[in-house]
């Protein structure tokens, strides 16, 4: 991308200085290359996670075309999303991110603006980190059902599961952004890798596949729900705008990144094309799999991916023995790269929060603040991203289709937040200060289609999404968010707008300076 005007563009200054402009002390270590940066959105993106995880909803509704075409589809408009958030952050390269770009970009009750994001990005990034963690719990789930009997029908099986996935990840981040961003690296060729084996025994393996005809036109309505494809079809496409969340997350870790005002926006922008692309070739090769007489079990499974694995290979060895431990393969190939994408999804949240409780804005602020003096991490915060979100899976004791409510949460959430300083941005015009990574005249073109496209998620991923709608069935994603708006709303009129300026300056930069100064000694 170039520069579309010299006068508004920021003077290119040193990471540090950058950061002390934008009011901040370098508490974090700053050791994240840009590949790394990279890493950290396109693990948290994670098409193993969510293409797979989610392929049984696809599989409900609106089945194998919708899975296939709708892939493409959202992902361009996610990278129209995508583009418009990489130009402010360019700009303002802060862990904080878009909370921080609301309450800059306000022309007017910018705290408000502030407040209200940062909810919603909290939201979403709890919901993700659980979505992902839980998909993860599935797939583990059904490893050790298929070695060792371990039921997937019993609920509190993936309960515990889940609690240990997340009890691991939360561990491995509080060993320092070290490890953190090696792990990241190597996710990226376990991806790539996994994507290729996956694939390739799918394709080359089975005597029988579905066909082109089948995987690229075929539709399904197993919802429950007796309404026309105008419905169905687009409630189909949150198998793939789900999986197009997290990318945020090369913003929140730009206080630990070299270059960060170059080096976030390319992070944000690469993770999705990379995504785009890897992602469809595993949804084609996947959906080809299936086998059509078995649709109906396929699709019922805990897991389809792993019944779709089992019936495929089926095809070709017909004792099942090595069907099975083909399928035990493909499977440990998944949970890996899922353990990689929760383990950077709890990064990415911890960090915003924070940076959010740095400004205030959470309850216990000044605890969930504190950083490590040991690893530079924030240690509490990455135990709270955690905890909520373990709460946010435990009603799938009880709903059976809690997973479903998690991720249209977490989408929810996450667009919302990512589209808030875009619209701001959108509104100051020429007078946005751009950085060294801009969209130039394609600004408002970029931008105006993002605003549209969340707005019409934001309302599709809130309606029913399994019939007949019971307590069992309900998505309560509406619930959540109808929570998080009133809590945040009711804390906002009661107490928060009489202190809650938004971001805070923590001192002059000599101040800043100092506080770095203390944290090299300690």
């Amino acid at each position: 991308m170039s520069v579309h005007d010299e006068a508004s563009t920021q003077p290119v200054l040193s990471d540090e200085e950058t950061l002390h402009k934008l009011g901040y002390a370098q508490e974090l270590r700053r050791r994240m290359s840009g590949f790394s940066n990279f890493a950290v959105s396109f693990t948290i993106i994670s098409i193993l996670s969510g293409c797979l995880t989610l392929y049984g909803f696809g599989m409900l509704t609106g089945g194998p075309a919708v899975i296939v075409w709708g892939w493409p589809f959202v992902g361009i408009m996610t990278l129209f999303v995508g583009l418009a958030m990489a130009e402010v952050c360019s700009s303002f390269p802060t862990a904080g991110g878009l909370y921080y770009w609301s309450a800059k970009l306000a022309r007017k009750n910018g705290p408000a603006w502030s407040w209200f994001t940062g909810w919603f990005n909290f939201l979403g990034q709890v919901a993700i980190t659980a979505g992902i963690d839980f998909g993860a719990a599935f797939f583990i789930n059904a490893l050790l059902d298929l070695a060792f009997g371990f039921s997937t029908t019993v609920h509190w099986h993936t309960i515990v599961i889940y609690a240990a996935v997340l009890l691991v990840h939360g561990l491995l981040n509080q060993f320092g952004i070290r490890v953190v961003a090696l792990l990241n690296d190597v996710s990226v060729w376990w991806h790539i890798t996994g994507v290729v084996i996956i694939v390739a025994v799918l394709w080359f393996v089975p005597k029988h596949h579905s066909g082109a005809h089948y995987t690229f036109t075929n539709l399904q309505n197993l919802t429950g729900l007796h309404i026309g494809w105008w419905y169905i079809i687009p409630i189909g496409l949150l198998l793939a705008q789900y999986t197009f969340t997290g990318y945020d997350a090369s913003a929140h870790m730009t206080e630990e990144t070299h270059k960060a005002s170059t080096a976030g926006p390319r992070g944000i922008v690469m993770s999705i094309l990379i995504s785009l692309v890897a992602g469809w070739i595993l949804l084609i090769g996947l959906t080809m799999a299936i086998q059509p007489a078995k649709y109906a079990t396929e699709s019922g499974a805990t897991v389809p991916p792993a019944q779709i694995f089992i019936d495929a290979l089926h095809t070709r060895f017909l004792t099942g023995g090595t069907a099975t431990d083909l399928a035990e393969l493909l499977l440990l190939v998944a949970i890996g790269a899922q353990l990689f994408c929760g383990m950077s999804s709890i990064t990415a949240n911890s960090r915003m929060i924070y940076a959010f409780s740095r400004d205030g804005a959470l309850p216990g602020s000044s605890f969930w603040h504190r950083v490590n003096h040991r690893t530079r991490t924030p240690t509490n915060a990455i135990w709270l991203a955690a905890a909520g979100a373990l709460i946010l899976g435990l009603p799938y004791l009880w709903n059976s289709a809690a997973y479903y409510a998690v991720t249209s949460i977490a989408t929810i959430g996450l667009y919302i937040a990512y589209v808030a300083p875009t619209y701001l941005r959108l509104r100051q015009g020429e007078s946005f200060q751009r950085g060294p990574w801009s969209l130039g005249r394609w600004s408002y073109v970029v931008g105006w289609i993002a605003v549209a496209w969340v707005i019409f998620i934001t309302v599709l991923f809130m309606l029913p999404q399994v019939g007949p709608i019971t307590a069992d069935s309900f998505n309560y994603a509406v619930v959540a968010v109808v929570v998080v708006i009133g809590f945040a709303g009711i804390y906002w009129l009661v107490s928060a707008r009489s202190w809650f300026t938004g971001p805070k300056v923590q001192g002059t930069p000599e101040e800043l300076a100092a506080i770095e100064r203390e944290l090299e000694q300690v």
